[in-house]
């Protein structure tokens, strides 16, 4: 497969569309940056675009730092964090953030995702989940599934683009099934041009 810029292929996506994105564990940090200057930076610097970052993975006060590095401007992201509080990394909450006590909490963080798109209503909307593979250790598959199912369909009927990340994990079948049934879409990040 040729090399490809991610921003440029999730620019070209549809409003309404739900995409995988699969980061390589070799490869984590570098692929992992690269999805956020694709989604926070180049999709989410779109004019009339707003972001909103579920961090299951990496603490929103991390990734915000990560975010200010590519120069992007605090109104045009916001969080749902549901890792802070039991990584007990919640000190310094950050103002464009709301939390969650848990990643098991599943319908507390629909419920912050459909808050959040009220209180900031774009006609770029974006929404990235980091990770199912973080909700998958904490929640069971059947519960997982219909989460994701009725997640995407709302967001998918307000016109949202969803990026999901995944690391593609020798055993994580069960997950990678899920996801595929539920996504447009999924890219390789391996796959993308450097």
């Amino acid at each position: 497969m040729a090399p490809f810029d991610i921003g440029e292929r999730l620019r070209g996506l549809p409003g309404g569309s739900a995409v995988a994105l699969k980061l390589d564990p070799q490869e984590y940090a570098d692929h992992y940056f690269a999805v956020l200057n694709a989604t926070l930076r180049d999709v989410g610097s779109e004019t009339d675009a707003h972001t909103i970052y579920v961090a299951v993975t990496n603490p929103a006060a991390f990734v915000w730092t990560l975010a200010q590095a590519l120069d992007v401007p605090p109104d045009r992201i916001a969080f749902v964090d549901a890792i802070s509080h039991i990584m007990m990394n919640y000190a310094n909450p950050l103002a464009n953030a709301t939390y969650v006590d848990s990643p098991r909490a599943l319908e507390e963080i629909m419920l912050r995702v459909e808050y959040l798109l009220r209180r900031f209503p774009h006609p770029r909307s974006i929404v990235v989940i980091d990770s199912v593979n973080s909700l998958a250790i904490h929640n069971p598959p059947e519960l997982l599934s219909e989460f994701f199912h009725i997640l995407l369909n709302n967001l998918k009927s307000r016109n949202v683009l969803t990026v999901v990340l995944e690391t593609s994990e020798e055993g994580a079948t069960g997950v990678e099934q899920m996801l595929n049934l539920v996504v447009d879409e999924t890219i390789d990040v391996a796959q993308a041009g450097r």
